[in-house]
């Protein structure tokens, strides 16, 4: 079990560490290959491309296994990253790390469902351990990591730390994951994730450019994505499982905690490097200060879930203190010491939730919809951060009002100081949503969590 699960921790590590080595080192890459105002595109390539393969590895993996689903996110995942560090131009940096998302979303899904199928609810909990070791090194290494590389060798560098991790997984999940295999093989609902990508793309385009005709493409597209989910014979995101408020709640949160969170932490380097001209290593050292939050309360929350088997009030307390984090950060922002507090304080809130949700969500299911499920979470949660990283986005350049240089070169006092005003009060204004999110967690049902695993029910 140890040796599966690590490997499992090797490929969450992929994931997770190529989301936070990336954040220090965005201004240098959009410097280089488009400017600065190109930032929003960069982050939002990997999140869309991420969000929309979700629900089709989840759905794919309920139906034909979830191991050589995995195999091939984390091949997708290496070559994208060795394309992004061949890139000249932004729109190749762009399109390469799409593809690169698209395996990154199968890295995260696959590695959740797994762990829900080997591992039974209750237990869980003991081997949070393992999965926050993952965070931590992504968290704390991965800022320091980017930060390192961008201020000496330069960014491209980063993507090579991906071809032997991705190798060192491979092997090891190849060799040492044993699953049963599906006994259902229903047709895939190739209309819902066309649909369902379409309207991911309709969200993030409108965040981005508030044109009329995406939010257009994106009631389009969720309308006939609800007509195939209610036609197909095994839709890629059951509606029926949103019947269930125990699964219902446990999305809606993850939605909102996707939108308040990312949306506000993918810029925060940004924000420190250009208003307060900290280095790219310094920056990362704030988004380890939230991750170090995170992974204290993921840890022991999951120990003290194991021993009691109660989890309602760690999401309640959670989103409390992360939305009261976000609605204080403008008073701690020209200070970064003080804001360093503050994203600690959003993380320990972060961390009582996220994990919590997934565990909720795949207690409330079937094995036959176990990958659903978690794609569900995960893929609502994206949805939020991709609608979320691209409205920040958009609300920071409006503020702006074209005051945004083109190259880091031109940066002078002006800019920064008009950087320093413009961004705090965008943060700000995502608390509420977390606000929503507290309203939710205490109408989350309490039910016993399942004492066995998937694997042992089937084998």
């Amino acid at each position: 079990m140890v040796v599966v699960l690590t490997g499992l921790m090797l490929c969450m590590l992929l994931g997770a560490l190529d989301q936070t080595i990336m954040t220090p080192a965005l201004p240098s890459v959009a410097g280089d290959l488009g400017g600065l105002d190109q930032m929003p595109a960069v982050i939002t390539a990997y999140l869309v491309a991420a969000t929309v393969v979700m629900p089709v590895y989840g759905k794919l993996g309920d139906r034909f296994g979830r191991k050589p689903l995995m195999q091939l996110a984390i091949v997708i995942f290496v070559v994208g990253a060795v394309l992004c560090a061949t890139a000249t131009t932004m729109p190749q940096f762009v399109a390469f790390r799409a593809v690169q998302g698209v395996g990154g979303g199968g890295l995260m899904i696959g590695a959740q469902a797994i762990i829900g199928e080997v591992v039974s609810p209750r237990e869980r909990g003991r081997y949070l351990g393992l999965i926050g070791a993952a965070y931590v090194v992504a968290a704390v290494g991965g800022p320091l990591a980017g930060g390192f590389l961008v201020d000496t060798a330069g960014w491209r560098w980063i993507f090579a730390l991906y071809p032997p991790l991705g190798l060192l997984a491979f092997v090891v999940l190849t060799a040492t994951l044993k699953l049963p295999r599906p006994r259902s093989r229903a047709p895939v609902d190739v209309a819902g994730a066309v649909t369902l990508g379409l309207a991911v793309v309709g969200v993030v385009m409108l965040g981005q450019t508030r044109e009329p005709a995406f939010l257009a493409l994106t009631a389009l597209a969720v309308a006939a994505w609800l007509v195939t989910a209610r036609r197909a014979a095994d839709p890629i995101l059951p509606l029926r499982l949103f019947r269930d408020r125990a699964f219902a709640v446990p999305v809606a949160i993850s939605l909102l905690i996707g939108f308040a969170l990312f949306g506000t932490v993918s810029y925060i380097p940004a924000y420190v490097r250009i208003a307060h001209g900290a280095s790219a290593t310094g920056a990362g050292l704030l988004v380890t200060a939230l991750m170090a939050g995170v992974l204290t309360t993921t840890v022991v929350s999951g120990r003290l879930i194991t021993r009691t088997g109660r989890y309602k009030g760690y999401p309640v307390v959670g989103t409390a203190l992360a939305a009261t984090g976000l609605a204080v950060l403008p008073l701690a922002a020209p200070d970064p010491v003080a804001l360093a507090g503050v994203l600690l304080l959003v993380g320990l809130g972060v961390g009582l939730v996220m994990q919590v949700m997934v565990l909720t969500a795949q207690n409330a299911v079937g094995h036959a919809d176990l990958g659903a499920a978690t794609s569900a979470v995960t893929f609502l949660r994206q949805i939020g951060a991709s609608a979320g990283v691209a409205l920040v986005g958009a609300l920071i350049t409006w503020r702006l009002a074209g005051d945004l240089p083109h190259t880091s070169a031109q940066l002078d006092a002006g800019a920064r100081a008009a950087f320093a005003e413009a961004v705090p009060p965008v943060f700000a204004a995502m608390s509420p949503l977390l606000g929503a999110a507290f309203l939710l967690a205490l109408a989350l049902p309490a039910r016993p969590l399942r004492t066995t695993a998937y694997a042992q029910e089937t084998s």
